[in-house]
Formats: structure tokens, C-alpha cells, sequence
């Protein structure tokens, strides 16, 4: 699924206009189908406005403290997941490669629980998922529902039969 974006900006003559309407493709991995990443907008550091509306520099997946990240996250149905046995190596690389960062925070031992130093505001747009915290405690979240995950360790596990699509924005923190 493409995602549009609309992004506006101040001219040179300091009126406000669209400066740019395009249709975001998503970042897919070969290695697990179905998982969808939109990195729609984001920064390192606080934005200054105003501002031309030219798209800031976010090159890692997470924010550092003070910057922010925009996007969407689809999470397939389990089921999709593959089992076979796979080229860790190659999957860590290809990870690496189309979401730099991200793969620093995975826990190895644990697939998909991970840790982050961001507040994030989650909304589920369509489907359901469950979020796994620590000692298995589940939240089941259903479109429409939100979420203020506090850089705390967790999961997001799909155990129904339809994907769920989330708005994520992602708020970079020190933490102590």
C-alpha cells in the first residue's frame, strides 16, 4: 500500500503552500513477508519554523533524543510469518540496509522484543494486535484503540487472520 503525503511549507514571499503531494511506498523485507514500514516524515533534532517544508534528514529507524518519527507500521497475522529456516546473516543485512538501526534494539533471544528510548503514540488504524511486555503480560489492541508505550520493552504479535495497520509517531528521550 502507498501512502500519500502532503507536505506544506513557507515560500520565499513567506505565504504557506503545498511544496510537495506524493505517494510513499512502503519498506518491505524479503525475509519477513507481510511487515510494512511507511517512514513518512521525521527529524534528528527540534524543528525551526518556519519552515520550507524540505524533508529534514532521519537516516536511522529510531530517533535520537529531541528528534521525532512519522509513520505507519503494518504487523501480518502470524500465521505469514516464515518458519523455514533462514539466512540470519542475510536477513540482519537486508534489515540493516532498508531500516538502519533497527536491528540493534531486536533481541536476539527473544525474536521481536525490543527496547527503545522514545515515547510513542500508536493508533491502530485497521486489524488487531496484541503488544507482549515483560513476563508475557498482553495487551489485545483493536482499531481505534491508542497507545503511549513509554520506552518500555515489548513486542507486537498478530494472532488474528487480517493484518493491522498502526500510525506510530516516535519521540527520542534520554534515558536515565
Amino acid at each position: 500500500m502507498k501512502v500519500r503525503r502532503v507536505v506544506t511549507g513557507v515560500n520565499s514571499d513567506g505565504k504557506a503552500t503545498v511544496v510537495s503531494d506524493t505517494a510513499v511506498p512502503p519498506i518491505t523485507l524479503q525475509m519477513i513477508p507481510g511487515w510494512e514500514f511507511h517512514k513518512l516524515w521525521g527529524a534528528d533534532e527540534p524543528v525551526v519554523l518556519p519552515s520550507d517544508g524540505s524533508l529534514p534528514s532521519f537516516p536511522k529507524y529510531y530517533p535520537p533524543p529531541g528528534g521525532f518519527r512519522f509513520g505507519l507500521f503494518t504487523v501480518p497475522p502470524m500465521t505469514e510469518v516464515n518458519t523455514e529456516e533462514q539466512d540470519a546473516e542475510a536477513a540482519l543485512q537486508e534489515l540493516e540496509e532498508k531500516l538502519p538501526g533497527m536491528a540493534e534494539h531486536l533481541e536476539e533471544e527473544d525474536p521481536g522484543m525490543h527496547t527503545t528510548d522514545t515515547v510513542d503514540f500508536e493508533y491502530v488504524i485497521s486489524g488487531e494486535v496484541w503488544l507482549e511486555l515483560d513476563d508475557g503480560e498482553e495487551v489485545h489492541l483493536k482499531a481505534g484503540d491508542t497507545l503511549v508505550q513509554n520506552g518500555t520493552r515489548h513486542a507486537w504479535r498478530n494472532k488474528s487472520k487480517e493484518p493491522c495497520v498502526l500510525f506510530a509517531c516516535l519521540i527520542g528521550v534520554a534515558r536515565r
